[in-house]
């Protein structure tokens, strides 16, 4: 993966295991662009949250979408938030206890989220959204009506200020633990799509195609 010399700003700088962290948008947006959720913190005057809600990534903008009454719909629009999306895969069984770890890819991102306005747009992001969630399925389906875009409000986060890190190797043993008589290496992890479950009256159609998903 491609890495450039410096964070975008003082609060995405990645300070511990620094050569985990990778700025580069090409990298930031290639794990952004696999996750069907993110993590998005905020705060109001009720306190601080951490939601997961349903994302989707498209030229550099990450989108997200919910009712116009949501009250994180309604916080994101007034103020700033973090957004959070982390790929695990795989687990690091080390000789020793304190060396186990984990292989993944996250990224960071912080900035005020911007509304999208048109419905042309609104409807051409939806499109994004179900054509990842299933390649094919958008000409398939009933478009969303005026009422339901009406209803809904969609918000894009450009991923400028956001930072990503990864860890990808096997084990880091310690030269005085590699005689210690147990196994060390990598589970590798992923999430697959299982068998599609047909609901009543399309037992007998085609299977729609599966997203990609994971490593």
């Amino acid at each position: 993966m491609t890495k450039t010399a410096s964070a975008p700003s003082p609060r995405t700088q990645i300070r511990r295991v620094r050569e985990r962290g990778h700025y580069d948008p090409q990298t930031i947006e290639s794990i952004a662009r696999e996750a069907l959720i993110c993590h998005i913190a905020f705060a109001d005057d009720r306190g601080v949250h951490c939601i997961p809600t349903a994302c989707w990534v498209d030229r550099g903008n990450l989108y997200v979408h919910g009712s116009n009454g949501s009250r994180m719909i309604q916080a994101l629009m007034a103020g700033e938030a973090s957004v959070t999306i982390t790929h695990l895969d795989g687990i690091v069984l080390a000789r020793s206890a304190f060396h186990h770890s984990m292989n993944y890819r996250s990224v960071v991102a912080y900035g005020k989220f911007e509304k999208v306005e048109s419905e042309a747009e609104k409807i051409a992001s939806f499109e994004v959204f179900i054509e990842f969630l299933s390649p094919g399925r958008w000409p398939q389906v009933r478009q969303p009506s005026r009422n339901e875009l009406a209803a809904t409000t969609v918000l894009r986060l450009p991923l400028t200020e956001a930072a990503a890190k990864v860890r990808d190797w096997g084990v880091k043993d310690d030269e005085a633990d590699m005689l210690q008589a147990v196994w060390a290496g990598v589970i590798p992890l992923s999430m697959e799509a299982g068998m599609p479950e047909p609901d009543v009256g399309c037992e007998h159609m085609a299977a729609p195609h599966q997203p990609s998903l994971g490593a």
